[in-house]
């Protein structure tokens, strides 16, 4: 069974029990692909239209207060407005998804979008009143469902809304996974292992100066992502079309941010130049910047713990979890599939951010018409991160091991550690102790028996953690 639909182009066939109209099915056919557009935005499209619904209704109170109920017919039937805050209100938890047909790539500045949910709320309230869907002579999706909106300064303000929300739960994460990074620093503060410069074995280090790394990294982190939200919450609506408000009411103007943000629970702002809050995007490249210098840390740490969980390490001083099978033809080959998933993430988010800085820097005049795929990419971008959190900390930290003796193996064993010999016996005896290491595959103390160039229980004391780690040495330690 189908119903027919009409608009200034023409018309088409709809499933007669379809939530999605006319508007909807030709942005499918234009945009063919299959790009899941993001359920985050779609809620955050349905809490916009509820506070721009609940707005009204104020408005309409005010109104008839002030004036009476003669009122123009140009305002809208008051009656139907309940079903209406109803139905946005199923849109905000997610209700009726399946009906949004649009995909996420696409053209036409997101009034797609709009009008796809705008067909969703007008039908579902339709169903909840007694009416058909698609009877748009009772509730229309443009006329009603669209009052005192624009496609222009909903859907980048559900976008705000949508990102503010992820941007807490990423926050959440990254002090998650922080905290266990720092349960591993503080645990290995003095468990040595050498340090590595351009892959190669350098000067004494110890497990817990390693980890200080990457906890401070992801402090940062933390700090800066807790900052993202106060750069973007300046929004635009009830800016309309291009932020001169034209064509709306003031009151509508002034009070619709406010019920967004007590609906909300977010510290949301009118945006003080409503056409700049309009027209220029670059508070999303600003913040996809911080996403990115995550991302970074991410792959930094977790490249680290590859090479030095591989068999390539030879002795493995760190070891990760075993999480499945590695081959379909090698038995028992298992790969570090983590910080594979980690490095793989961070590449998509460093393409995203090109992407996003190139496309906000597309916007022409008074519009960008990029935002659906800017938005995309900001939020896929923000959902990778947080499953790169996720997966690092339960699947990763959570039964990472360290081999305490193969560390300090390899740091006496290594001509390197000579290093913190140069302030007591010069560089050149040192040297002479290193090159003896190489040629005779010795340790440290073995080579020092050989060419007696200090007390052996001094050279204990020099290689003692408290004194190789410690920053610097004064003239008492000579």
């Amino acid at each position: 069974m189908y119903r027919i639909e009409k608009d200034s182009l023409g018309q088409r066939q709809i499933p007669a029990d379809a939530l999605y109209g006319i508007h909807a099915v030709r942005a499918k056919e234009n945009f063919p692909g299959n790009t899941q557009f993001p359920i985050e935005w779609y809620k955050a499209v349905g809490i916009t239209k509820l506070a721009c619904y609940n707005t009204y209704k104020k408005f309409c109170k005010t109104a008839i207060e002030k004036y009476g109920k003669d009122l123009p017919d140009k305002i809208i039937r008051n009656d139907f407005i309940g079903e209406m805050i109803e139905a946005a209100s199923g849109v905000a938890e997610g209700n009726h998804f399946d009906q949004f047909i649009v995909p996420a790539v696409q053209g036409g500045a997101g009034t797609s979008i709009n009008m796809n949910i705008n067909e969703i709320i007008t039908n579902s309230a339709l169903l909840k009143t007694g009416h058909k869907c698609g009877e748009y002579d009772f509730i229309d999706p443009t006329e009603h469902a669209n009052i005192y909106q624009s496609t222009n300064d909903v859907i980048p303000t559900a976008l705000t809304v949508a990102v503010m929300k992820l941007l807490q739960s990423l926050e959440e994460k990254i002090n998650m996974l922080r905290q266990k990074v720092e349960e591993f620093e503080a645990g290995n503060r003095e468990k040595l292992r050498p340090g590595y410069t351009q892959m190669q074995e350098a000067v004494p280090s110890s497990f817990g100066l390693l980890f200080s790394t990457y906890n401070e990294a992801l402090s940062r982190d933390w700090w800066r992502v807790s900052k993202c939200s106060e750069r973007i919450k300046q929004v635009n609506l009830g800016g309309g079309a291009i932020g001169t408000g034209l064509s709306l009411p003031r009151y509508f103007i002034m009070e619709v941010v406010p019920e967004l943000r007590d609906l909300t629970g977010l510290p949301l702002a009118h945006g003080e130049n409503l056409s700049d809050a309009t027209s220029n995007l670059d508070r999303w490249v600003e913040i996809h910047a911080t996403l990115k210098a995550h991302a970074v840390n991410l792959e930094k740490m977790s490249s680290d713990l590859r090479i030095m969980s591989s068999d390539l390490a030879g002795k493995k001083t760190i070891s990760i979890p075993e999480m499945q099978v590695g081959s379909s033809i090698m038995p028992g080959k298992v790969n570090p599939v983590i910080p594979e998933f980690i490095i793989s993430s961070a590449h998509k988010i460093y393409s995203n951010d090109v992407l996003i800085s190139s496309l906000c820097g597309q916007g022409s005049l008074e519009l960008n018409a990029y935002l659906p795929v800017i938005g995309y990419a900001i939020i896929e971008s923000i959902n990778l991160l947080i499953s790169c959190n996720i997966t690092l900390l339960n699947n990763l930290f959570a039964g990472l091991k360290i081999d305490e003796t193969a560390g300090y193996e390899a740091l006496i064993n290594s001509p390197s550690i000579t290093t913190a010999l140069s302030p007591h016996i010069g560089y050149h005896k040192a040297a002479e102790i290193s090159l003896l290491m190489k040629e005779k595959k010795i340790n440290i103390f073995e080579a020092n028996n050989i060419l007696k160039v200090l007390d052996d229980s001094k050279l204990r004391t020099i290689l003692q953690p408290g004194n190789l780690l410690k920053l610097g040495f004064s003239l008492d330690d000579l």
